[in-house]
């Protein structure tokens, strides 16, 4: 067989930039702002929750693209679905157990998405719940934690709207100012 010259593939600098923006909502969620200031358990589950809301806040500003933009939306899901399996490997699950568990974690995490989505159009007080029920039992109240989770949710998806599509597409993200803070502009190499 005749050696051929690699084909050009369009898709493949696209999961570079949804890598770059999912590494840059990840270094979001891992502020230390959100488990000290805001009284997130600083736990698997309230990691968990930190991250959807900042992925949450991303797709909801994705949404309203063209194909481009829903295209992206899906690298990040896939992204997120990948790293949510690696946890699950880190955390010992056994490989004949991983797809049980990731479609468990892919049902839970599509509902809370889903939830988040349908109590951000919502009064806040519906936002706040929405929060305070994803959030792990123990420490302060859910109610407590989730009122500041959800002001700071509206501010993101705020931020995001004035984001040019290209500035996402690149892999760049500017993230709102959270307590004794600037705001944060976050890229993930």
């Amino acid at each position: 067989m005749p050696w051929l010259p690699p084909v050009a593939m369009p898709w493949r600098p696209k999961e570079k930039n949804a890598e770059k923006l999912y590494g840059a909502i990840v270094a979001q969620a891992r502020l230390p702002v959100f488990y000290q200031e805001f009284g997130v358990p600083d736990t698997l589950e309230g990691r968990f929750v930190v991250l959807s809301l900042n992925l949450f806040a991303v797709l909801h500003r994705l949404k309203g693209e063209d194909a481009q933009g829903k295209a992206l939306s899906q690298d990040l899901a896939d992204r997120f679905k990948d790293d949510m399996e690696t946890v699950l490997r880190e955390l010992g699950i056994s490989d004949l157990r991983i797809p049980t568990k990731m479609r468990g974690l892919a049902r839970s995490s599509a509902a809370l998405l889903r939830a988040y989505e349908e109590a951000y159009g919502s009064p806040d007080q519906a936002l706040v719940e929405a929060i305070a029920k994803a959030l792990p039992p123990g420490g302060e109240t859910a109610e407590a934690v989730a009122a500041p989770l959800a002001h700071y949710l509206r501010d993101c998806v705020q931020v995001l709207a004035r984001e040019p599509y290209a500035v996402l597409d690149a892999g760049t993200i500017s993230f709102p100012q959270l307590p004794g803070k600037g705001p944060t502009e976050a890229s993930h190499e």
